[in-house]
């Protein structure tokens, strides 16, 4: 069989003894497939690796044309900003509960990997979020986001006061404890637990959505991905703004963070007959059809 992907990388959370063995069978299976495969040094020791070459994560959109991660959403999320700039597909195996981003069960992860490699499955494009922190009209931090950017108040534990604009248009003042701007594929992870809207992951839409206002008016709101959202804080000591709650940088009274859909947007592959509403179902735990 002709094979769609040629170089693959894997990626693991091996915290837990059977992502190491799906880890080893996986690189094991794809070589005896005739694919040259990459597993990621962060990921593995060389025992665990095998006789497959461990590369850099820097190094995985430059090698591979097809990346495959062993784990749970939070190392999707990880890897996702690796790859933005490459436009390298992922793919993703859960390794224990149902996950929102890695949908293959291990126990079907040798057929559906089969299957994606001969070219069957269902691709979803995903945007991500880039933010640039602005200090006195310099750039002092930028990252990238791939279910959101979270601004909250600190340790001190005080509400954070700012404003909010949306193409330079000012949209409202607030006082919270923070604010969520969240892509599609974030509307399940802090926004939906904040009261945020679920968003089907191809949307192109960005979701606002205040932490506990002091006012009850501030509900969520939803704007285009082509828009830029600016966020200003006024008011607030030990404020923080966080990028998929992997990384953060702290903000002083006046700083600007200004919010952008990412150039390239993820491509996400998943197995044929692949439903996101079935996922929902099973994961928020939904009611079955009654007929």
């Amino acid at each position: 069989m002709e094979r769609l992907f040629k170089h693959v990388c894997l990626v693991a959370r091996h915290s837990k003894p059977q992502v190491v063995e799906s880890l080893r069978t996986l690189a094991d299976h794809l070589a005896a497939a005739c694919v040259t495969v990459f597993v990621d040094k962060e990921s593995a020791t060389q025992a665990e690796a095998g006789p497959h070459q461990l590369i850099e994560r820097s190094d995985m959109g430059k090698l591979a044309d097809l990346v495959i991660v062993l784990g749970g959403d939070g190392t999707m999320l990880s890897i996702a900003r690796q790859l933005a700039p490459y436009r390298v597909p992922l793919v993703g195996i859960n390794q224990g509960r149902l996950g929102f981003m890695t949908d293959i069960p291990r126990h079907e992860m040798l057929e559906a990997i089969d299957a994606i490699l001969g070219g069957n499955f269902v691709p979803e494009n995903r945007i991500l979020l880039q933010a640039s922190v602005i200090r006195e009209d310099a750039e002092v931090a930028n990252a990238l986001a791939f279910n959101d950017i979270v601004f909250s108040r600190g340790a001190v534990g005080s509400m954070i006061e700012f404003e909010v604009f949306i193409d330079n248009q000012f949209v409202y003042s607030q006082r919270s404890d923070g604010l969520i701007v969240s892509t599609p594929t974030g509307s399940t992870a802090y926004s939906l637990a904040a009261g945020g809207p679920i968003l089907h992951p191809t949307l192109q839409a960005i979701a606002l959505v205040p932490i506990c206002p002091q006012s009850l008016n501030n509900r969520p709101i939803a704007v285009n991905d082509s828009c830029e959202v600016e966020f200003m804080l006024t008011r607030g000591l030990d404020a923080r703004v966080h990028f998929d709650g992997q990384s953060h940088c702290d903000l002083m009274e006046m700083d600007r963070v200004l919010i952008r859909r990412y150039r390239n947007p993820l491509r996400i592959l998943h197995p044929v007959g692949y439903n996101y509403y079935d996922m929902l179902r099973h994961k928020l735990h939904w009611g079955e059809r009654l007929l």
